[in-house]
């Protein structure tokens, strides 16, 4: 906080949970780090000294792999760090690389596409951090473990990862060792040794005498953070999980105890669990897949876990009863899922009613989720439980019925309520009791979402007393006919309904007219709903929708949907509309005017298929800068005047529209980055028409992506393409007629960096000439005479592409 109040850090635009250097700092830091530090980036020349202590490479492209062998001049490097997650770098490299660095302190090669680890990584001998997340590495060399000054290894993500050496103990100065989201089935003996261990996320228990028991938990006394205890099933003895000594561990917080959920006797594994106690200072604690009736005394016990903040009870089939929670009071985050022999949930959850804590007074978030049995919810009368729940979810409990279920809720300041699969709560088939209009309830609502209920016909009239409702979403439930009389609540901002097969309208006709939706509705998504009208009643309530930014339709709204009058909705910011099978067109005309759609950015119109034409005069949509038109086989042309009226224009793809003869007259906008055009057989077979698109005066063109046209000729691109000399990124796919490239058409492309070549059974070679020399990444998919001309050190056209630092050909990469 103090370093934020300096300046010294701020909030990310990007991300308000992340912070960043300061320009400013930023700038100082690399004054006074001077020759020590070099971050070598995308178009920066890799000019390494012998005086760099410090080096990290920042690069989303392929072309700083030769570049980072300069690196090998600085002998003396401290610290070495490559971001760019994803980057295929080979294994050669590595091993080359690495024994020239022997004063490494630090190194990270996490994200890179690497399946194994050099022997030689066992000579860094300084090494104090190694940071292998996220790579592809199945196993790491036995060397590793002579990296005695190492204490910090991050595994994590390692997806392939299924063991780590025999002798790990070897590494006495470790401290942190992170093994999340890997394939460990066990972890091997005298673990015990490593006494320094300070963060170990994840302890699996094995079946072998190899591995370790848990026992051995009990030399690690400084452990902290989280732990995550896996394949408890394997615990032979309760005697071994209390020599783990968890009671006094009292760094942890955060503790994962999970089985695999098939025990074959309930009542060992109970007394497993009541040895692994932990220490009253954990704040998080999830139980997975245990397999007892009962719950350990310990868990719930009044005084016990005053700092718990969160607990999940996650599928633990064969339990009857749930243990007394109520009287943590730090608790703030339930979650109780999976734990099928539960059929009643009362006092026993609540504990001591007498007590002078109220039950859950601190519990923000409960969450009952897969719950089949249970069939009722009591209140105990008159205590105040649940006073600071915020956020309730009940999802797939098809037995639990209504019964004291409004009592639960009506006296506390929800903000989130979602109701999912539970078919006994619809007991009027309106849901009312669960709605019933309580002053606080009312008042604090802010999201609400009802969602699989297949017998749900009509929402009640209480949703709209719910003042300050700010979204709410209704999915999968094909039964529902109305909304409620009284309109929806007058504060909505999103609406979305999903899958409501016998939903008609949105509104509500009454005798003095038509309730209209609420004004201050901003988003509005509609998704399988095929007998809905929309919009309705443009032409009484044309300004409820004066305050819509966001709105896309899936598969709906079949017989009202055929022109859909946008100058109604002058706020519109993003449109998508997908498999309206009636839409015909789309109207900017109000009061025999154009409208100007001054905030539209994002159009999108897929598999409409009696989609014929945009508005006549075309859009004028001064900040649009994305359109997406695909799948429309009657679409005759683009929107005119796209040249002028959408100057902002970035990003035009067109695909499926064979019908769409040429570009409207003038062109198309100067700031276009990307197109695609695919499957266009009118747009593309005509030479003359091609030759007036004038590619050649897009000064912005960096994608370029061409296909689908079974007709197009042999020889691609033809001089009349003139496609322009910026371009970065050409992809020609699914030109089954395609033999040759045009060199001459190809050789003006000089900052061409990445050329892909896909579906194109007939190409049989690359130009004699060679491809331009600025590429980077070639990528050769299903082209089979050209893979094999292309095949490394024999292929006729190898030497060709030898110079290109990445090919992919067929999903095996080469990189040099």
């Amino acid at each position: 906080c103090e370093l934020l109040s300096m300046s010294f850090f701020q909030q990310s635009s990007a991300n308000k949970s992340h912070f960043v250097m300061h320009d400013l700092v930023h700038d100082l830091a690399q004054l006074i780090s001077g020759e020590f530090c070099f971050r070598l980036e995308d178009n920066k020349a890799c000019n390494v000294s012998e005086k760099v202590r410090h080096f990290s490479c920042f690069s989303s492209k392929y072309e700083s792999l030769e570049k980072l062998k300069d690196i090998n001049e600085a002998k003396c490097l401290r610290t070495f760090i490559l971001f760019g997650g994803g980057l295929p770098y080979r294994y050669d490299y590595i091993h080359t690389m690495l024994p020239n660095l022997r004063c490494l302190r630090v190194l990270s090669l996490s994200g890179l596409m690497i399946s194994e680890l050099p022997h030689s990584i066992g000579n860094q001998i300084h090494l104090r951090y190694l940071d292998l997340s996220r790579t592809h590495i199945q196993q790491l060399p036995d060397s590793i473990t002579n990296l005695w000054n190492l204490q910090t290894l991050n595994l994590s993500y390692c997806w392939r990862l299924n063991k780590l050496p025999v002798d790990m103990w070897k590494l006495i100065n470790l401290r942190h060792l992170d093994t999340r989201r890997t394939q460990l089935k066990e972890m091997p003996m005298h673990m015990s040794k490593i006494r320094g261990l300070q963060n170990l996320s994840t302890f699996v228990v094995g079946k072998d005498s190899g591995a370790a028991r848990i026992d051995e938990l009990k030399e690690l006394c400084h452990l902290g953070g989280t732990l995550a205890m896996l394949q408890l099933q394997n615990v032979t003895s309760s005697a071994d999980a209390l020599e783990a000594n968890l009671k006094d561990k009292k760094q942890l917080r955060s503790l994962e105890l999970e089985w695999d959920g098939n025990t074959s006797n309930s009542r060992d594994e109970r007394d497993v669990l009541d040895k692994l106690r932990p220490h009253a200072s954990v704040k998080n604690l999830i139980i997975r897949k245990y397999g007892g009736t009962m719950f350990p005394d310990w868990l719930g016990e009044e005084g016990s876990y005053s700092n718990l903040v969160s607990l999940s009870l996650n599928k633990c089939a064969y339990c009857v009863c749930l243990p007394p929670l109520g009287q943590l009071p730090s608790l703030k985050e339930l979650r109780i899922e999976g734990m099928n022999g539960i059929t009643h949930v009362g006092a026993e959850l609540y504990g001591n009613t007498t007590s002078s804590i109220k039950p859950f007074e601190s519990l923000e978030i409960l969450r009952f989720e897969k719950m089949p049995e249970w069939e009722e919810w009591c209140i105990v009368g008159g205590v105040g439980e649940f006073s600071s729940l915020l956020e309730l979810y009940i999802i797939d409990c098809p037995k639990l019925t209504t019964g004291d279920f409004h009592k639960h809720i009506s006296s506390c300041s929800l903000k989130r309520l979602e109701i999912s699969g539970c078919q006994r709560l619809v007991g009027d088939g309106r849901m009312t009791t669960i709605l019933s209009n309580q002053v606080e309830f009312s008042s604090s609502l802010r999201v609400l979402k009802i969602s699989n209920m297949l017998k749900l016909q009509e929402l009640p009239s209480e949703l709209c007393g719910l003042k300050n409702l700010e979204e709410l979403r209704i999915e999968r439930c094909p039964n529902l006919e109305s909304f409620p009389d009284m309109g929806l609540p007058s504060m909505l901002k999103t609406l979305w309904i999903h899958d409501c097969d016998a939903l008609r309208s949105l509104s509500i006709s009454k005798g003095i007219g038509v309730v209209p939706l609420p004004t201050a509705l901003e988003k509005l998504e509609i998704k399988n709903c095929r007998k809905l009208e929309f919009p309705p009643s443009l032409s009484e309530q044309c300004s409820s929708y004066t305050s819509f930014e966001d709105v896309k339709i899936w598969n709906s709204c079949e017989d009202s949907l055929k022109s859909l009058p946008l100058g109604f909705f002058p706020k519109l910011h993003c449109l998508h509309i997908q498999g309206c099978t009636n839409l015909e067109t789309l109207s900017v005309v109000v009061a025999n005017e154009i409208q100007n759609l001054a905030s539209l950015h994002y159009l999108t119109i897929c598999d409409c298929p009696n989609m014929v034409s945009f508005p006549r005069g075309g859009l004028r949509a001064p900040n649009l800068t994305s359109i997406d038109v695909s799948n429309c086989k009657k679409l005759k042309s683009l929107p005119e005047g796209m040249h002028t009226l959408l100057p902002s224009l970035q990003s035009l793809y067109i695909s499926d529209c064979p019908e769409v003869e040429s570009f409207p007259e003038g062109g198309l906008p100067s700031d276009l980055h990307s197109l695609l055009i695919r499957s266009c057989k009118k747009l593309t077979n005509n030479r003359g028409i091609r030759m007036e698109w004038g590619l050649q005066r897009l000064p912005r063109l960096k994608f370029f992506s061409i296909g689908g046209d079974h007709s197009l000729e042999e020889s691609f691109p033809h001089e009349e393409w003139l496609l322009p000399s910026t371009l970065t990124d050409l992809h020609i796919v699914d030109l089954p007629n395609l033999k040759s490239l045009n060199h001459k058409a190809l050789q003006h492309l000089t900052s061409l960096q990445t050329l892909g070549i896909s579906n194109c059974p007939n190409l049989q070679s690359l130009p004699e000439e060679g491809l331009p020399t600025s590429l980077s990444q070639l990528r050769i998919f299903f082209c089979p005479l050209l893979k094999a001309r292309c095949e490394r050190e024999k292929g006729e056209d190898w030497s060709k592409i030898a110079c290109i630092p990445v090919i992919d050909i067929d999903y095996e990469t080469i990189i040099f």
